[in-house]
């Protein structure tokens, strides 16, 4: 039986209160498989979450779901199952409030700019930026879900700033100031492309199929300090 399969039989049929069933399952189910229970954890926070934030603007695109798919990759055998956790997250009573506290309450690491917590917004904005522009319901939904994951306001700003394609700022996207000098900004993208390596995401446990916003994310931590460094160099 499959992670998934054990997960849906131990929620039941209720949408109404699927959140306190999922969490509980969660707890309970994979309590004596650590690995197994971050994995899950990590994958129902991103489908939970986008369940919710499909209806911030009113329209689930096809590119959206071929988003999700491309960082959340699942056997063929298994897609009724996903859907089906899908479509309970998104008719359940509860808010994405709600969602959001609850499942970041599964992070045993949680803490202010949680890591962990910090990879399922990279997440969310890489399925909300999927049909070219991030909506401005969107912003504001992914802006409070990081406030609820104690994100600083800072660290949101540098997360947003990886998923903006055109006019990033490249010292947000790094965390630094335009103040700060030369080797602090080295250190700072050095410390970052360590933080973020694909073997510290799989110890955190995310799903191997992340890689695609790992990439991404080192894309954007790589462009960002190579403008700094020639802007450096120029002047």
């Amino acid at each position: 039986m499959s992670f998934w399969e054990k997960l849906l039989n131990a929620i039941g049929n209720t949408a109404g209160n699927a959140l306190s069933a999922v969490v509980e399952a969660i707890r309970t189910v994979f309590e004596g498989d650590p690995e197994t229970r971050r994995k899950v954890a990590f994958s129902v926070a991103i489908i939970a979450l986008s369940a919710k934030m499909a209806k911030a603007d009113g329209i689930v695109s096809e590119k959206e779901v071929d988003a999700f798919r491309e960082i959340f990759e699942f056997p063929q055998d298994q897609a009724k199952n996903v859907a089906r956790l899908y479509n309970l997250a998104r008719q359940d009573v509860a808010g994405y409030e709600a969602y959001a506290e609850r499942l970041s309450t599964l992070c045993v690491t949680c803490a202010a700019n949680c890591t962990v917590l910090e990879d399922v917004l990279d997440g969310l904005f890489h399925i909300a930026k999927a049909d070219g522009l991030i909506h401005e319901k969107e912003l504001n939904f992914l802006s409070h879900i990081g406030e609820i994951f104690q994100m600083s306001e800072t660290r949101f700003e540098q997360i947003a700033a990886r998923h903006v394609s055109t006019g990033g700022d490249p010292y947000k996207v790094l965390g630094v100031l335009p103040s700060d000098d030369f080797p602090t900004i080295r250190r700072r993208y050095h410390g970052l492309v360590s933080e973020h390596h694909p073997d510290r995401l799989i110890s955190r446990g995310v799903p191997k199929e992340f890689h695609v916003i790992a990439n991404e994310r080192m894309a954007a931590l790589n462009a960002a300090y190579a403008a700094i460094e020639k802007e450096r160099r120029a002047a």
